[in-house]
């Protein structure tokens, strides 16, 4: 079982669209896929689920899209929190916030402080966030700490760079998963899914449900993770704890 995955939730737009209606109305109905996907993460004993809710390009789809996101997103903090609180699930959401607005960055800190305490998952919203932003946003924080005499630069290294991410404290990404049928990471946690199993799926996202989920898993169970080793490696020091 993987400790964190992370899911692009792409095919809102085009399942609305095959049902003849706008695509807003994929995004709404992509809520109850949110759902069954932290359910199924809560109950197989998943410690980390990262969701891609909205991504720092998204600013750039029409007004109108933009707005139902806005107003989801905050429908969805106000309605679910306390359902993942009685779960003993953890909600942080993760990228600038600071473009949201006043109400709605109160309504993430309440959120975020309700449930900081769960320990069951962790769920994270990763929404105005790009891969990019976060290691450039790192990496001004290093370079603030060098300037001011805090930080010397030998001794920067990956251990300390990971430190100044959005999810540093969390597993890196086991499994990244994107649905709607794009084989694509689109700018999505780079600096975590360097050694991820990667799954594309064809199912748009307000139809994955758990067998979906339950199916991502299987494949992702009978792949040998190698972590720059030689599958001869891995299996002899398999073999030797067993």
């Amino acid at each position: 079982m993987p400790r964190h995955v992370a899911i692009i939730m792409d095919g809102n737009g085009r399942w609305a669209q095959q049902q003849g209606k706008r695509r807003t109305f994929g995004h709404k109905a992509g809520v109850e896929a949110v759902r069954a996907s932290v359910r199924f993460a809560r109950e197989k004993g998943i410690n980390c689920l990262t969701l891609f809710a909205f991504s720092s390009e998204n600013w750039n789809r029409p007004e109108d899209e933009v707005s139902v996101l806005m107003e989801l997103f905050t429908f969805v903090l106000k309605s679910e929190v306390k359902k993942l609180n009685r779960n003993d699930v953890k909600l942080k959401v993760v990228g600038d916030t600071s473009r949201f607005g006043s109400k709605l960055e109160q309504l993430i800190h309440k959120a975020e402080k309700l449930t900081e305490k769960n320990s069951a998952l962790v769920l994270n919203i990763a929404a105005n966030y790009g891969g990019r932003w976060d290691i450039v946003n790192a990496s001004q924080r290093i370079a603030k700490k060098v300037q001011s005499g805090e930080l010397a630069v030998e001794n920067i290294d990956e251990s300390l760079f990971d430190q100044h991410t959005s999810l540093y404290g969390l597993d890196n990404v086991d499994l990244l998963i994107r649905t709607g049928g794009d084989c694509r990471v689109s700018n999505f946690l780079l600096w975590q899914i360097a050694y991820a199993e990667l799954i594309f799926t064809d199912v748009l996202w307000p139809d994955f449900n758990e067998q979906c989920f339950e199916q991502a898993i299987q494949s992702f169970s009978s792949r040998q993770r190698r972590f720059g080793l030689t599958g001869e490696q891995i299996e002899s020091s398999v073999g030797a704890t067993c």
